[in-house]
């Protein structure tokens, strides 16, 4: 009897190790490997931003309130796959439960489809509430993050496990930048 549960709490570690390891193999999101439309809009874009059908925030004060309620998860735990702060969150599942919390608006849940159904804007005219997004796993939007202003975004990162503030110009964000989306209605 001993025995059999040693060996069950054994087989339970082995497979909790297991899926910790797939986790952080595979970031905060499952993403093609190369983004549907480019960051920088261009011509060759399959159909132009303006008839996209963007997600977009309802009010201009909005996307205020999304900084606001992203600064109250600050040291939020990390969880692979979170949707909510009381389970953890994981890079998409905050942005995706601020949106819904501001504005009512559902996102996707994860970094790829969220840059799929949000507009592309120039790095240049990046505003706070905006979306960052990385290329930290070798494959286009596999993190992502909202812009704070001053050069700072917050973002649930896997590595040291909570919620929090960095710098665009941090030299592992700088290298790994791949763009910037609006939640703001173009105009």
């Amino acid at each position: 009897m001993v025995r059999l549960r040693f060996a069950s709490l054994l087989e339970w570690q082995q497979q909790r190790c297991l899926l910790l390891a797939l986790a952080l193999l595979t970031g905060c999101s499952q993403t093609p490997q190369r983004p549907l439309y480019p960051s920088q809009p261009s011509s060759t874009t399959p159909s132009s931003p303006s008839t996209r059908n963007w997600i977009t925030l309802p009010q201009p004060d909005d996307a205020q309130e999304v900084v606001l309620y992203a600064l109250g998860l600050l040291d939020t735990g990390y969880r692979f796959g979170g949707k909510n702060p009381s389970a953890g969150l994981d890079c998409s599942g905050m942005v995706s439960y601020i949106v819904e919390q501001v504005s009512g608006r559902k996102l996707p849940y994860n970094a790829a489809g969220i840059a799929e159904r949000t507009r592309p804007i120039p790095s240049r005219v990046i505003q706070p509430g905006d979306l960052v997004f990385f290329n930290t796993l070798g494959r286009s939007f596999s993190h992502m993050g909202i812009y704070l202003g001053d050069g700072k975004f917050i973002h649930a990162p896997s590595s040291k496990g909570k919620v929090r503030v960095d710098r665009l110009d941090n030299r592992y964000f700088a290298e790994r930048f791949e763009g910037a989306h609006t939640l703001m209605p173009e105009g």
